[in-house]
């Protein structure tokens, strides 16, 4: 008899998530994590004393177009979220600055401080790409298929009219389209930068469904667990454990056991053979190829495995211990507040589109981003339990960065330089903060990598193209989330959807199991 039903390698959200369903439907299951903690890329660690940072992921929102916290109970395991609200907000150059709130006619009173034209074309905007965004999550929630394709996507554009139109609009970059939406550049840059977290530059085709997306936010609006991000996959496992699940933390696996043709475990670092009727794999899609003999898997699989897209990195982050937080010259902090409204919200630093553009020629010439685009996180303003009293916290995520550096730099030695502009391109807002930092982490893509098992720093795993998207993640045939072996299963953000705090990849790939796991029984 196999020590587990399904024993799964790695412990980040997904992986966690789909654990978790199949422990809940009684399945004997076990997790191996290669880290001191679980959590992946959404994961909270003290690494300065008294000052809880984020290792990776940090807004919670995609989640909440799922049934999973609900599914799982997550609440009674300590998971226990806090609405944010505004949402983004974002200053510039000239003073002038708007917020995003949930509510899209505060949101749309905000736009028309500056831009009243734009105010009526957000609403349209929201208006005319929510039904398409919806039947996005609709997408996101189940298999890639094309008959879930037609079922969430191609209904909704017919039953919206203009069919050629939205067509046409969703083959082009994003930022044709914002350009095409809004008068404004600061306008454009706002929707635009968000859309750029999933990597691709604003001109770069078929990326426009990552600003089509944005009415969604309305929908979902932010979340942020109390005592840090990591706080959902602590509820995971603890959720797991309560269900007769067995976390292994420390206990890196290093080969995938294959007997028959079918995977039949995994062997640890330190020689353990652990059985099981399936296994799954929460890990990169690169790593879980290198546990695997080529001898055991099929060629056109390991080939079309390979060919998945990487990248060059995208993003890095500087955590901040600090005495204060930014104190922005478009909207001062008020006379004797620690904090204000829109130190709740991520604050972007974008002024307009062709600012992101120049960051990525930046990147394409193997350069840090001279002028990065940049988001501020500073989320002791709604949860004071990250810092000691009277202190905060500063996540400052930056575009673009490359893993590999041109010129034969090395992200060892330049990781303090390149942190430093970033502070001092958000001292151009906010001048206050270069002198509030105690104590700094910086992420590099290198640190991504080694720390997080990001792959060459690509917090999405594989790179967020439409040639890498839906039927096509990780790679043609295997989408499905079964793996190239029998008995081999995948999540993770290697696979559909792809990057983000949602957890979708995990609840999809475990209906998978269970429903495999049902019929052998």
């Amino acid at each position: 008899m196999p020590d587990f039903d399904a024993v799964v390698i790695g412990a980040g959200h997904n992986a966690l998530v789909c654990a978790g369903y199949l422990a809940q439907a009684g399945y004997r299951v076990g997790v191996l994590e290669r880290r001191h903690i679980v959590g992946g890329a959404v994961v909270t660690e003290e690494i300065t004393p008294g000052f809880k940072f984020d290792l990776g992921g940090s807004a919670h929102i995609l989640i909440s177009h799922t049934p999973i916290v609900a599914d799982l109970k997550l609440a009674d395991y300590g998971l226990d979220y806090i609405d944010i609200d505004p949402l983004f907000w974002a200053p510039f150059p000239d003073g002038s600055h708007f917020t995003i709130w949930k509510d899209v006619d505060r949101t749309c009173q905000s736009i028309a401080a500056i831009s009243p034209r734009d105010a009526e074309n957000y609403r349209a905007f929201v208006r005319q790409w929510g039904p398409i965004a919806e039947g996005m999550v609709d997408m996101f929630n189940r298999a890639p298929t094309p008959l879930n394709a037609v079922r969430a996507m191609g209904l909704r554009m017919v039953r919206q009219g203009h069919l050629w139109e939205r067509l046409t609009d969703m083959l082009r970059g994003y930022g044709d389209v914002l350009r095409r939406q809004f008068v404004d550049p600061r306008v454009q840059a706002l929707v635009a930068w968000m859309a750029a977290q999933s990597g691709p530059p604003p001109g770069e085709p078929l990326s426009a469904p990552f600003a089509l997306w944005h009415p969604m936010y309305h929908v979902s609006g932010m979340k942020r667990p109390r005592g840090g991000s990591g706080m959902l996959t602590q509820a995971l496992a603890r959720m797991i454990e309560a269900h007769g699940g067995a976390i292994h933390t420390s206990t890196p696996a290093r080969r995938i056991l294959v007997e028959s043709g079918r995977a039949a475990g995994v062997e640890t670092e330190d020689g353990r053979k652990i059985t099981a009727r399936v296994v799954i794999s929460g890990a990169h899609i690169h790593t879980t190829l290198k546990m695997l003999s080529r001898a055991v898997m099929p060629e056109t699989p390991r080939r079309l495995l390979e060919r998945a897209r990487i990248g060059n990195g995208f993003g890095m982050i500087v955590r901040c211990a600090m005495n204060e937080l930014p104190n922005y010259t478009a909207q001062p902090t008020p006379d004797g507040a620690a904090s204000a409204a829109h130190h709740r919200a991520m604050q972007f630093i974008c002024p307009d589109v062709p600012y992101l553009e120049r960051a990525y020629a930046d990147y394409l010439s193997g350069r840090p981003s001279r002028e990065p685009g940049l988001i501020s996180m500073t989320w002791t303003a709604v949860d004071p339990s990250l810092a000691p009293p009277g202190k905060h916290v500063m996540f400052l995520w930056g575009q673009y960065f490359p893993y590999e550096l041109a010129g034969g730099e090395h992200w060892d030695d330049i990781a303090e330089r390149v942190a430093d502009n970033m502070l001092a391109t958000l001292a151009r807002y906010a001048p206050n903060v270069t002198g509030a930092v105690i104590d700094r982490l910086i992420e590099t893509p290198l640190y991504l990598e080694r720390t997080l098992g990001l792959l060459r720093g690509n917090v999405m795993h594989l790179d967020m193209s439409v040639d890498q998207m839906f039927m096509l993640r990780p790679a043609l045939t295997m989408a499905n989330y079964r793996g190239p072996v029998k008995g081999l299963y995948l999540t993770g953000a290697s696979t559909h959807p792809g990057g983000g705090i949602m957890g979708a990849a995990g609840r999809n790939a475990a209906q998978v199991v269970l429903r495999d796991l049902g019929r052998k029984k």
